[in-house]
């Protein structure tokens, strides 16, 4: 990393911009108009359902995806013009990556250093003290395609953070991991942001969000449906649960109604299966 190359920015300023970001895959809109500031040291939690548009914006937000309409910035760098040096800059913890199975992570990670423009001994230094952190400091030098899906997840999140990031993007960084170390990354994330770090957090788990996150954007068909803190989003809500507010927003009250829809077809079974006995018997 070049500290010559950045582009000099004030306090105040965002360290992500977004106005009226649009992206469409073929026939199919997936972010449609959105509008979006981060500033430095939040911890945000961008959720919505399946097919909302969060895995997209991430992609654009780290500069993995172009080919899309409107005004991204981050760090200062516009992402369709600079995209490598937006990557130096931020760090993406992925749900799932393919790592090199034939590589262990002390090798892996010195790979990662390197990319990130970091001396061999800094990175060795770094990755066995967070891999540590991990109780996974023994496994240094081993091939990781003997690793669980949770070592795995926790080589990934060492990976982004190692550089020191000042843009932590994480999707669904929990995957995998035994409640423990769930714990620990929950830390890892409020020191970080007491740090001046900003993380931008994408889940499904609602309660982690409601914790962690000191402000929360709700993302559905491509546009943003809310946005500010847990107890702003609440205080509309009459009190409601991040679960229930999400359910609310996302589904227009519809996920009771196809619970019940789903717990019919069983009793639809049991009835026909009641009949069909009752005809059976002599």
């Amino acid at each position: 990393m070049n500290p010559a190359a950045d582009q000099k920015r004030s306090a105040d300023e965002p360290i992500i911009a977004v106005k009226g970001l649009e992206k469409s895959f073929k026939l199919t809109t997936v972010l449609d108009g959105i509008d979006l500031e981060v500033a430095h040291g939040q911890i945000v939690g961008y959720i919505g359902p399946n097919g909302a548009g969060k895995t997209t914006t991430v992609k654009i937000l780290i500069g993995m995806l172009g080919d899309f309409n409107g005004a991204v910035s981050v760090c200062g760098f516009d992402v369709a013009r600079d995209p490598i040096e937006v990557k130096r800059r931020v760090g993406y913890v992925p749900e799932t990556a393919a790592l090199y199975d034939a590589l262990t992570p002390g090798e892996f990670l010195q790979f990662v250093g390197r990319i990130h423009g970091m001396g061999s001994e800094e990175t060795e230094r770094r990755a066995r003290a967070m891999l540590g952190l991990f109780d996974l400091e023994d496994k240094f030098d081993h091939r990781m395609s003997s690793f669980s899906k949770g070592m795995r997840q926790k080589v990934l999140i060492v990976a982004g953070l190692i550089h020191n990031p000042d843009l932590i993007v994480m999707d669904e960084p929990l995957t995998g991991l035994d409640a423990n170390s769930a714990v620990v990354v929950k830390e890892i994330l409020s020191g970080l942001a007491q740090r001046g770090k900003t993380i931008f957090y994408c889940s499904h788990v609602m309660d982690v969000v409601e914790r962690v996150c000191d402000r929360i954007i709700i993302l559905n068909q491509g546009k943003i449906i809310a946005d500010g803190s847990f107890e702003e989003l609440q205080a509309g809500a009459r009190g409601a649960s991040l679960e229930h507010l999400f359910t609310e927003l996302t589904s227009e009250g519809r996920h009771g109604t196809t619970a019940r829809r789903f717990i019919d077809i069983f009793d639809a079974f049991d009835d026909a299966d009641n009949v069909d006995s009752a005809e059976r018997a002599p």
